[in-house]
């Protein structure tokens, strides 16, 4: 019997958490503030942060995502952890916390 090789098609987006990041708009939601997005899954979340769009705690083992600069100037202090539906509702709504 012959074995079948899985080949990843590179067109298919990864499974959530596996891929690499992806490019949206920021929180303000101008076209020329890009930021990289990476999302989280429930398992691999560890720790408590606390969102910038509602400033609610994400508690560990609740799916959120990563949100950071694309420019490439900042470094780690420039993640903020968000809750899902907090980031996608970004372009409705103000950031209730402001990123220090």
């Amino acid at each position: 019997m012959s074995r079948r090789k899985n080949k990843r098609n590179p067109d298919v987006p990864s499974p959530v958490g596996l891929g690499g990041p992806r490019v949206e708009a920021g929180p303000a939601g101008y076209g020329d503030e890009q930021y990289l997005v990476r999302q989280i899954p429930g398992a691999r979340a560890t720790k408590t942060y606390r969102c910038p769009g509602c400033d609610h705690e994400i508690r560990p083992g609740v799916a959120h995502l990563v949100a950071w600069p694309a420019d490439g100037l900042g470094g780690a202090e420039d993640r903020r952890h968000w809750h899902t539906g907090c980031w996608n509702g970004r372009g409705s709504r103000s950031v209730t916390r402001r990123w220090s």
